[in-house]
């Protein structure tokens, strides 16, 4: 099918983009993930609507890894691609794609964790896939605790040098382990960009230290599962609906975030964001986006609209000192 896609001329004005750590790049405040629903879930025109959409939002980043489209692993990255042939080929120097390599890719000894043998695959089958020549940013998706550091990370510098990635970065790695790839990969003349980590109002972990050790490091912080995969949304305070994520086979959203112990937080957090005039899910993103060491929170998005609904708090009432000190109170009181 030809497609003539022509992307909205006013998509700058419509973003705000901050710096990712030291570096001179700049990622828009909302990036998007294709974690979720570019696997079998959607068809090709539900997946092409809703990153023409994020394009049109002025969201340059788009977020991948090589398992993603689970059960289908790989599907993701040959969905976007596809997306990428057909409509934004012309447009490929004004967007930021990334993609990664950790977790379970193919079966035996060499398609999981952080050897070079593996990493040095998935880069290619990854480009394979995506129909690209090079990357934005690899990065090495979780720690191995077998392998050591400097082979992932020298894996990582010799990806740059060899023109697959124009940087790399770390994702999941708490503070030590951040602190360590960050160093080595100094030594090596090929800075670490950013972590990749999960935060969001129900996981507060990153504050313990890891993103002080990133910002004292130059490194960004792009910030994965902001809405805790739909439970600050608020849909799951009554009941699970059928078909929502969180009642997909294989999804950890019900034991990570759906417990009672949450569901009084949710809901006071809900009504606290309604009498400030946002959603539920507004006011997650916002609430992320406090923190100055944060670079990007990625979004995700089953419909279009949803996109929407997210951009608008790039216009809404920032939190001020009294607000954030509540939603401290909510979190601490359940």
């Amino acid at each position: 099918m030809e497609y003539s896609y022509k992307p909205d001329g006013s998509r700058y004005d419509r973003m705000k983009y901050r710096r990712c750590g030291r570096s001179g790049l700049l990622l828009p405040e909302l990036s998007f993930g294709l974690w979720q629903n570019f696997g079998t879930e959607k068809t090709k025109e539900e997946r092409r609507e809703l990153i023409l959409t994020a394009v049109d939002l002025g969201i340059t980043h788009f977020d991948l890894a090589n398992n993603y489209g689970f059960p289908a692993v790989g599907a993701a990255e040959e969905n976007f691609g596809e997306i990428l042939r057909e409509d934004l080929k012309d447009f490929r120097d004004e967007l930021i794609i990334s993609t990664k390599a950790g977790y379970e890719m193919w079966p035996g000894p060499y398609g999981n964790w952080g050897s070079r043998k593996y990493l040095m695959a998935s880069i290619d089958q990854s480009l394979r896939r995506m129909g690209l020549e090079y990357v934005d940013i690899f990065y090495h998706h979780r720690p191995d605790p077998e392998t050591p550091l400097e082979e992932t990370m020298e894996a990582l510098s010799d990806i740059v040098r060899q023109g697959k990635a124009l940087y790399v970065g770390i994702s999941n790695y708490r503070e030590g382990e951040a602190r360590k790839a960050a160093a080595i990969l100094r030594e090596l003349h090929t800075p670490c960009l950013v972590d990749q980590i999960r935060y969001n109002l129900l996981e507060r972990w990153p504050e313990d230290g890891l993103l002080e050790a990133l910002e004292e490091n130059g490194a960004g912080c792009v910030c994965f599962s902001p809405l805790a995969q739909g439970a600050l949304t608020g849909k799951y305070l009554t009941k699970i609906p059928e078909d929502s994520r969180a009642a997909r086979k294989g999804t950890t959203v019900a034991e990570r975030y759906i417990k009672e112990e949450n569901r009084e937080k949710i809901q006071r957090l809900q009504r606290f964001a309604g009498e400030r005039g946002q959603s539920l899910a507004q006011l997650a993103l916002m609430w992320v986006l406090r923190r100055r060491e944060v670079t990007s929170v990625l979004i995700g998005a089953s419909r279009p609209e949803q996109i929407g609904e997210n951009v608008k708090i790039l216009s809404q009432k920032p939190l001020d000192g009294g607000e954030q000190e509540e939603i401290d109170r909510i979190l601490a009181s359940c």
